[in-house]
């Protein structure tokens, strides 16, 4: 449905429709774009001896929301999760976000990335943080976006959210566009169940492409990826060969601990990799839960991947010092074999995707991928371009646009 009126005065932006409503008008599917993200468009041309003219809306689709018409591409752009963020500098439209998680750990993470590509970075300083005192109406109308990278379902189960809120916010400012279930494929929420499709990072990102019309930046990017997976998987060793890892993060003595096998766009970076969960017959009822020293003692994992790592957040070299220094820890086949690596976010949109996959193939199969430089704080580790397992040129021109 259109949100303005023909009275209305028309703003700078507006968006043509979204996915019904629920209670009885939620679409369940994305009729106008295709599993494979691919838009529609309506154009009207005038023609006169000098001048064409040209005014077209075009259509996204992305479940739970269903289609979307725009009628110009966004121009500010509300994130939560970095995913989106990093979405939105891929396809060249970084400077259109206007919120994201945490900035200082989303940002500057994002941007050790970026260091390694030509002419790419994200501006993050200034940006508010939208769950800083929790997600609220006012903070979304005060920022006047023009769309919303994020889903509603996850929106609705917010404290003080309802569904009522999720349509006003759809209706009277601009559309919702996410699908966040699909991180760990669990369970939508009441009411959005039968209208949720689960996609990979990959196929969110093609979605979120459509929204910007970028269709080409997302297949060169996409392209990249196809290639680093064959390499990945022409060169993964037979699973009996592989080595036994835990992604956790450490804190006091216990570790949260998530399963890297797990379904969802949060393990695009270990899954594909396919080695062997240490705690994978350990059912938390999630992708996460939380165990002692002597459990991990007991799991005694190969290799522990340490999730924030390359964030702000923690420093790597205190964390290896606090285990070499426990008496329990000390004793871990990780650490005494020096193979306790920082790893980034699982907020991770298709750039941070490829270097991450890049990092965990060295990691976990260094004598098949190339040994990993490590990593102690700054940017990604210069990597020698003949040890690279995906080109930097190749993003960095997909980006700029040059495709």
């Amino acid at each position: 449905m259109d949100r303005r009126t023909d009275d209305e005065p028309m703003s700078r932006r507006r968006y043509l429709g979204t996915g019904a409503a629920l209670g009885g008008a939620l679409l369940a599917g994305c009729s106008g774009g295709g599993s494979d993200g691919t838009t529609t468009s309506s154009t009207d041309t005038t023609t006169d001896a000098d001048t064409t003219t040209q005014s077209q809306s075009y259509t996204a689709s992305v479940a739970p929301v269903g289609d979307v018409e725009f009628d110009s591409v966004p121009e500010s752009v509300f994130t939560v999760f970095p995913q989106y963020a990093d979405m939105a500098v891929a396809l060249g439209h970084g400077d259109a976000i206007n919120s994201v998680y945490v900035p200082k750990m989303s940002g500057t993470t994002m941007n050790q990335y970026y260091a390694r590509l030509d002419d790419v970075s994200f501006d993050w300083e200034g940006l508010p943080d939208p769950l800083s005192d929790g997600l609220s109406k006012e903070f979304l109308y005060s920022l006047d976006s023009d769309v919303h990278l994020t889903d509603p379902a996850w929106a609705s189960t917010q404290q003080n959210w309802s569904q009522s809120d999720v349509e006003e916010i759809r209706d009277t400012l601009a559309p919702w566009f996410g699908n966040f279930y699909s991180g760990t494929n669990a369970d939508a929420p009441d009411g959005y169940a039968d209208a949720y499709e689960y996609y990979t990072l990959w196929e969110l990102f093609g979605h979120v492409a459509d929204v910007f019309r970028e269709r080409a930046r997302y297949e060169a990017l996409a392209s990249v990826h196809a290639d680093l997976m064959t390499t990945i998987e022409d060169g993964l060793p037979p699973e009996d060969e592989r080595p036994t890892a835990v992604r956790v993060t450490y804190s006091d003595g216990s570790f949260w601990t998530y399963h890297i096998n797990w379904p969802g766009y949060w393990q695009a970076d270990t899954r594909p990799l396919g080695a062997h969960d240490a705690f994978a017959d350990e059912d938390w009822g999630q992708l996460w839960g939380q165990v002692g020293m002597e459990a991990m003692a007991e799991a005694d994992p190969d290799v522990i991947l340490h999730l924030w790592g390359m964030t702000p957040n923690y420093d790597m070299a205190q964390v290896r010092s606090q285990l070499e220094s426990h008496d329990v820890g000390s004793q871990l086949s990780a650490v005494q074999n020096d193979r306790v690596y920082a790893q980034g976010m699982r907020y991770q949109g298709p750039v941070m995707n490829l270097f991450q996959l890049e990092m965990t193939a060295k990691q976990l199969y260094p004598d098949v991928f190339g040994e990993w430089p490590g990593y102690t704080g700054g940017d990604y580790p210069q990597i020698p371009e003949d040890e690279r397992l995906f080109s930097r040129a190749d993003v960095s021109a997909a980006i700029d646009g040059d495709v």
